[in-house]
């Protein structure tokens, strides 16, 4: 069985071997790959969060396309909590200098994101920046005829009410990183049959979560790590379930200790997903 991670953060400092802006060891991004791909993680779609990380993305996947071919691709969006690289006096040249990564490298570019609102983190960027600058992206996405790769934190409703505005003009979109109520959940399936929904462990804390989960239908159902962030914990209640099925545990060494070919303690990796 092949899977595709939707979603990694493969230019996050850890990967670079910075853990709180100290170097605790040399990149080691290439055998994180490699692992994956040994792991029967067939593609990985890296997350675009800002302009300047969407251009190093997208510099990682040349940098591999020999050794890796057709395995990176990435989004292009700006996350909600950094929509303030918009403002009135740019948005528009800030717009055009996304759409030319997604014009000049096409075939790396998988959709239009990582987009939407977050409302659990309003000090970053209020409500009406974020809101503003979603419906300004949900056009970008409409312009390339890309899908969305969307993040959504305690603003299920005002997001699906954005999104009903469009829903018609846009493709398929993934609300990535689900960790809501079964409420939410059906509210997002009730925009119709372009919503897909991603999970990773920060999905699958809580017995709430698992009972969530199960009612995501299996053809809406994206799987992704997240990483470096979102692993599975034994706190978590899925911990149990998994090491019934199949033990989840991999020979990790802290980062002080680090050796090269090896789990980082703590650092989710892609192929943490089989």
């Amino acid at each position: 069985m092949k899977l595709i991670d939707i979603g990694v953060n493969l230019c996050d400092d850890m990967f670079k071997g910075i853990y709180n802006g100290k170097q605790s060891h040399d990149s080691d991004v290439e055998q994180v790959i490699q692992r994956a791909l040994d792991k029967h993680v067939d593609k990985l779609m890296i997350t675009g969060t800002c302009y300047q990380d969407i251009l190093e993305a997208v510099e990682l996947i040349e940098k591999f396309k020999d050794k890796f071919p057709n395995r990176l691709y990435t989004t292009v969006g700006v996350h909600p909590t950094r929509c303030n690289e918009f403002n009135p006096s740019n948005d528009i040249d800030h717009r055009n200098a996304l759409l030319e990564i997604v014009k000049k490298h096409r075939e790396y570019i998988v959709a239009i994101g990582e987009c939407g609102l977050d409302y659990d983190r309003l000090h970053y960027c209020e409500k009406e920046q974020q809101q503003k600058y979603f419906e300004f992206q949900l056009e970008m996405a409409k312009e390339t005829k890309l899908p969305l790769f969307l993040h959504n934190r305690k603003s299920t409703h005002d997001l699906c009410e954005i999104l009903k505005r469009h829903y018609d003009d846009l493709g398929l979109f993934v609300v990535h990183s689900f960790d809501g109520s079964l409420e939410e959940l059906k509210e997002l399936l009730s925009l119709g049959d372009k919503v897909f929904i991603g999970i990773n462990g920060c999905s699958l804390k809580t017995a709430e979560n698992l009972q969530v989960v199960k009612e995501i239908p299996l053809d809406r159902l994206c799987i992704e790590t997240d990483c470096p962030y979102c692993e599975i914990r034994q706190s978590h209640a899925c911990w149990k379930l998994l090491q019934e099925s199949k033990p989840f545990v991999f020979d990790s060494k802290k980062k002080e200790k680090f050796e090269l070919g090896q789990h980082v303690k703590s650092r989710n990796e892609p192929d943490n997903l089989m």
